[in-house]
């Protein structure tokens, strides 16, 4: 099977595409209009698909005329609430949001892939299921989809991202950690309000949380091993209403990156405790909620290098490269969790069209010279995965 030939006529659609669904950006669990063109360009090629996940997502399935084993590949769909600065003539028409993301790069070359996989099915083993997500931005479009039945008779998944640090027409496809587990806490503090000329008779919550936000950049430092890397961020705290009102009320909102699930349940553990012994110091009340938003996205070794096989089949020889793990996290983990997995990060970095901005800045954009190439990798790991 000559997948770049196939693919070669389909140049002009992936960057079409592309740049329709950049224009038309939906934030997470609203990507309506999104999920109907994926049905609609489906339905013309002749791919049957039902929904799946949030109302929005569409699941693909493509047979193959060969018996073999099943296949995902997923692209996920959603924008973000970020204001597009690029000028682009395809910038997003809609105001406060944008791809900022590169999701429409992965659902045009999800699409790509489903043209270039149905023109060859009769040469096709198995069967390659294509899971076009929505909300990857709050973690929930992968598990919903998975409870809607997207797995089942699955072996192996596969995804793509484009990455802002890989140079174009490169990919990293390493095994192992990859992107980091991201949890979330909330931290409420209940003390007593008083005159702030007479502190002695409140319990001042704004002094609580800014000793609790101290007392927690001690976790990485001194209880963490050094080897494994750990981020554990506040990027939020409030308290008082008043400037001479000693605060009765305060919050502290913060993230927690990891890439091992013994460091994740640690990191859990260290934040409630030293919630709870700053809390009785300062002679306050404090409770956390705690939300686990994806756990480590590990890749399988060997469909990791399966992915590097196909990338050089279709990229060149040299299309594989090493790159930094990221304490980013990706729902696609929950696919990985299930079943043997890896996602590549797809190069889309190339100063001379001035990609050159990080994923989720409002000037991020990309090379869409990739995006080809990007379709014909998912095409090809769909085909080598049942050719071994």
């Amino acid at each position: 099977m000559d997948i770049k030939s196939i693919a070669a006529k389909y140049e002009s659609y992936v960057i079409e595409m592309r740049r329709h669904f950049h224009a038309h950006p939906e934030v997470s669990l609203h990507e309506v209009e999104t999920g109907k063109r994926i049905r609609e360009e489906l339905t013309k090629m002749g791919v049957e698909w039902r929904d799946c996940g949030t109302g929005n997502g569409v699941l693909a399935t493509i047979r193959g005329a060969k018996p073999g084993k099943t296949i995902l590949l997923r692209g996920d769909m959603d924008g973000l609430a970020v204001n597009e600065e690029t000028g682009a003539e395809y910038a997003s028409q809609n105001p406060g949001v944008m791809h900022a993301c590169g999701h429409d790069c992965h659902t045009a070359m999800m699409l790509t892939a489903a043209q270039i996989l149905k023109d060859m099915k009769d040469e096709l083993c198995g069967t390659v299921v294509l899971a076009y997500q929505p909300a990857e931005e709050v973690a929930v479009g992968a598990k919903d989809m998975i409870a809607d039945g997207a797995l089942d008779g699955v072996d192996g998944c596969f995804g793509i991202h484009v990455w802002a640090d890989v140079e174009s027409g490169k990919v990293s496809l390493e095994a192992g950690p990859r992107m980091a587990a991201a949890d979330q806490f909330m931290i409420r503090v209940k003390g007593k309000g008083s005159h702030g000329a007479a502190p002695h008779q409140g319990l001042d919550a704004a002094v609580a949380v800014a000793a609790m936000v101290a007392n927690l950049q001690t976790i990485v430092s001194r209880e963490i091993d050094p080897a494994q890397p750990a981020v554990v961020t506040v990027g939020r705290l409030e308290a008082g209403t008043r400037w001479n009102v000693v605060a009765e009320y305060g919050s502290v909102e913060g993230t927690a990156r990891c890439f091992n699930a013994d460091v994740q349940e640690h990191l859990k553990s260290s934040i409630e405790r030293i919630m709870k012994a700053t809390a009785e110091s300062y002679r306050v009340q404090a409770e956390m909620e705690w939300i686990t938003l994806v756990p480590p996205t590990i890749n399988d070794a060997h469909m990791s290098d399966l992915a590097a096989g196909a990338a050089r089949k279709v990229m060149g020889e040299d299309a594989p490269v090493l790159s930094e793990k990221t304490s980013g996290g990706e729902d696609f983990a929950y696919f990985m969790e299930k079943v043997p997995g890896a996602i590549a990060l797809l190069g889309i970095r190339n100063e001379a069209c001035g990609a050159t901005w990080p994923q989720h800045s409002g000037h991020f954009c990309v090379d869409e010279s990739a995006l080809l190439k990007g379709a014909m990798l998912y095409a090809q790991m769909a085909a080598d995965f049942n050719a071994e």
